[in-house]
């Protein structure tokens, strides 16, 4: 007999997310920047398990689990159960743990990841008939980055997050992810953001590295400026990723702090890696993979 949602427990792994390029494109009357980005997902990531509880009962472990808000009301895993039992009308709660792997305010979405397989968790912990698109919906309520990490695939984003386009896979390829320590605040970039807009133009199938590598040089992160400006560490990252052997691209995520790397092979990537850790060792620092598909559930 299967289990019921009583004695189940739902796993899942929650990616990091990369942004491989940034356009900021225009601002809504709201005040929402409106953007174009090529989001990827890499294997490295946090991880989340819930089982069934009459209230929501959180708990965190892990490398950065001490850089969590304080503040329920800041937390996103828990704005995402909130939200999602509200919609459901749920008449339960549930023990939600978290393992905090990524780092906190670094440009490559961990608190969305987190609320994204929240979601995905709840709603088959709860057993809730809703799709894909219904968790997607919920999701932009949370943040503008969620619904991409619902997916969790290769996705053009657009507008202010709420566009998600799905993409091939991206060719194979080496990843570093580095990141100097020094939180940067979203918000704060975008207030400091000067210039012009940059216009929006077509992303083509890709087909190999070399052609990846390529299309990115065209294009840039536009909240690269203003993120070194308050974190100048930044820049420092940068170079470090550039000296590195063989290393065929890198840039900043997101609105920083965390930058990456791109490697012809997983290989070089981990020796690249390893001498930024050896180097820095102050530094947060990893290699992996970009990957080829959503991260399944699990249930035991």
């Amino acid at each position: 007999m299967p289990k019921t949602q009583y004695n189940r427990t739902v796993y899942v792994d929650l990616p990091a997310k990369v942004n491989l390029f940034l356009h900021v494109c225009g601002r809504r009357e709201d005040g929402y920047h409106l953007l174009e980005s090529l989001v990827t997902f890499t294997e490295f990531g946090d991880r989340l398990s819930v089982r069934s509880a009459d209230e929501f009962i959180f708990s965190a472990h892990g490398p950065f689990a001490k850089d969590l808000p304080s503040n329920p009301d800041s937390n996103l895993v828990l704005k995402a159960a909130r939200t999602l039992k509200e919609e459901a009308a749920a008449d339960t709660g549930a023990q939600i743990m978290l393992e905090k792997n990524i780092p906190v305010s670094a440009g490559i979405g961990g608190g969305s990841a987190d609320a994204a397989g929240t979601l995905r968790s709840l709603a088959e912990l709860w057993r809730l008939k809703v799709d894909i698109q219904g968790l997607v919906q919920m999701a932009r309520a949370i943040g503008s980055d969620v619904p991409v990490c619902v997916h969790s695939i290769p996705a053009i984003i657009e507008g202010a997050g709420e566009k998600v386009t799905p993409q091939d896979p991206l060719p194979a390829c080496g990843v570093v992810l580095v990141n100097a320590g020094d939180p940067v605040s979203t918000g704060s970039v975008f207030f400091a953001r000067k210039g012009t807009y940059t216009r929006s133009f077509p992303w083509p199938e890709i087909t190999s590295f070399d052609q990846l590598v390529f299309e990115l040089a065209l294009r840039r992160n536009d909240l690269s400026e203003s993120s070194v400006k308050l974190s100048p560490l930044i820049s420092d990252v940068l170079t470090t990723l550039s000296e590195t052997r063989d290393c065929a691209y890198f840039q900043m995520s997101g609105s920083g702090g965390t930058c990456f790397g791109l490697y012809p092979s997983q290989q070089l990537a981990v020796e690249a890696a390893r001498s930024i850790s050896q180097s820095n060792p102050n530094w947060w620092c990893i290699s992996t993979k970009f990957r080829t598909s959503c991260p399944g559930l699990r249930i035991e």
